[in-house]
Formats: structure tokens, sequence, C-alpha cells
């Protein structure tokens, strides 16, 4: 007889998701854990608003709320960021899967698609405190058209952090035109990151499939007080859209807003920092912020802030991005 052991991962893992349905109308809101496998602040904090849910101790009044602890399986099972890959790239339904990510997103996608608002619920390898990843404002382009930054930006003022960045896709869609000047022709077919669909992930496959959805970053993996955060946003999320009976999320009026401007990538091995970066850590033009193999400085082209830095990224992969304070005004901060 096969063993689970004997089976491929694919074959063995699966995607579990517990939905609770209000008897009245309302909203309905879907909630990832574990997107990525060493992430589990939104594993944990998830658990501890079901078992709210199932002892009464929270009573849905309108709508439904999906729970998906464990997004990522494979990765989980692993105690690492990806199983064969990052599933929070390249996200779409494909008629040919080629990897795990690939089935997951297959079961995965459809969820997203049924529901109104997602809260997807992550953690950083670097120190630092929380933060918020928020959609583009609306518009009618051909890369993220969007027709809900209202709603996205009231909910995300709710949330708790007061830091909130956006500018992922268009920045990462930049950076695609930059990667394929230097990646050889033999190598590009091969590279799924110099296609720029490659940036879609949970909240750019959500919003292009009518919905709205925010990235809860919650603090550091082993931070103890990430799942705090998180339990707090889930919490704040269901007051904001009414869904059950809590008090009003307060709506943070102190918020440091960047824009995410540039993506610079490791070309080589040897590419280094010229210090221990931390996300956030602000920098002035023309500071050196790391020195190529070959000798060339990598400078701050304004002042700004370095973000996600990875000393040790795959050449051809993202090593730093660039941030600059945003000029966009929050429509739920206006008044």
């Amino acid at each position: 007889m096969t063993s689970a052991a004997d089976l491929l991962p694919y074959q063995r893992l699966h995607l579990k998701s517990f939905t609770y349905s209000a008897l009245d109308a309302g909203p309905s809101l879907i909630v990832l854990g574990a997107v990525h496998g060493n992430e589990d602040c939104g594993t944990k904090a998830i658990a501890r608003v079901m078992a709210e849910l199932d002892s009464g101790a929270l009573h849905l009044l309108r709508g439904r709320i999906t729970f998906v602890p464990i997004t990522n399986p494979l990765a989980f099972e692993k105690q690492q960021r990806n199983g064969d890959r990052n599933l929070n790239r390249n996200l779409r339904i494909t008629d040919e899967p080629l990897d795990f990510e690939d089935r997951i997103a297959n079961a995965l996608c459809p969820l997203l698609a049924d529901h109104d608002v997602l809260l997807d619920l992550h953690s950083t390898n670097n120190p630092g405190e929380a933060f918020i990843m928020l959609g583009p404002e609306n518009n009618q382009g051909d890369l993220q058209p969007f027709s809900h930054a209202e709603q996205e930006e009231a909910l995300a003022v709710r949330l708790g952090p007061h830091r909130i960045v956006e500018g992922w896709l268009c920045t990462y869609a930049e950076g695609v035109k930059h990667r394929l000047a230097y990646t050889p022709q033999c190598e590009r077919s091969h590279l799924l990151n110099t296609d720029p669909s490659y940036g879609v992930g949970t909240t750019e496959y959500m919003r292009a499939h009518g919905g709205y959805s925010l990235t809860l970053e919650c603090g550091q993996h082993t931070d103890i007080s990430s799942p705090e955060v998180a339990y707090q946003g889930i919490r704040n999320t269901i007051a904001h859209l009414q869904l059950a009976d809590l008090p009003a999320a307060p709506v943070q009026t102190d918020i440091e807003f960047l824009k995410i401007s540039r993506v610079i990538d490791r070309h080589h091995a040897d590419d280094v920092f010229v210090k221990t970066w931390a996300s956030f850590d602000p920098v002035q033009a023309g500071e050196v912020i790391g020195l190529r193999h070959d000798g060339q400085q990598e400078l701050a082209p304004c002042d700004g802030f370095v973000l996600f830095p990875n000393p040790s990224a795959v050449p051809g992969n993202e090593w730093f991005y660039f941030a600059q304070l945003s000029e966009r005004q929050l429509s739920a901060l206006r008044n």
C-alpha cells in the first residue's frame, strides 16, 4: 500500500479553508495566513479568532468570513518561505501546472475571486515595526486597473499600523524592463521574474477580480508581538466591515506614507551592501548603499528609504527596493 510519505507533495497536501456564514447578507472577507511557510503569525491569529467564533465569544452578524490558516502547506511543512517557488508571485490559474504553487493557485484563485475583501497576513525577515501594503489609486490603466481605492484606504488606516507603503506592482514592472537588459537570452525564457505578471500575488489577483485587499506585514517572523498585530488586524477588519458587533476600529491619523519607486537587482554574487541595512532605514541623496563586484557604487538617487534589503539575494533577483515619501492624499484622512 502506498503511504502518504510516498506520494508527491501535490498529491498528499491540500488547501484547507474554513467559512463562517451569517444569516444576514453582508460583505465577504477572506483572511490568509502562511502564504510564505515561515510566516506563521497569521496562522496563529486566525486560530485565535476562529476559537472565538466557535465558542460564541465572537458572533458573526452578517456577511461571510473565510479563513485559510496555511495557504502554502508545502512551504509550511518545510518551515521555509517557498515550497517549489514563491506562491505570492505569478499567481494565476493555469491548465498546465508545473510546480506545487501552480496547483495551490488553481485552488486559491477561485476562492479569492469569490470574496469582496482580502486581508493577507505576513511577517518579515528583518526586524522592524509592522506596516501595510496598499494598492493603487483608481485608474483605468493596463497594468492594474482599479476602482475601490477609497474602500481600501479606509480599511488601511484602521488596521493598526501607522506606516503604509504603496507602489509595488508598477515598480516591479519597471524593474522587469531593466532586468531584461542584462538577462542573457538563453536564460530569459527560464526566468519567471522577467515577466511583469510575476509581480502579481494575492492582493493583485484580488484587485484584478473585482475586490480590494491589503497586505499586513506584522513584524519580524520570530517577534512575539507579530501574532498579536495579526489578531488585531483581523478584528479591526471585521469591525470596519461591520461583520460582527465589535467596537469601531480607531483611525490612525499619524500616518507615515511611503511609495516604492525603484527595485534594484543583485547582478553578481560578489555584490555587497556597505552595511547591514534594515527596512525603512533612511538614506540621503548620493549615499552609498552597496558595492557591485566591479567596484561600481549603488547610490541613493535622492533622499529616501531602503526597503526589503536581501544580502543573500540570488543574482538576477531583487536586492533591495528604494522608497520615498508618498505625495498621495488618503481619502480617509481628508476630512
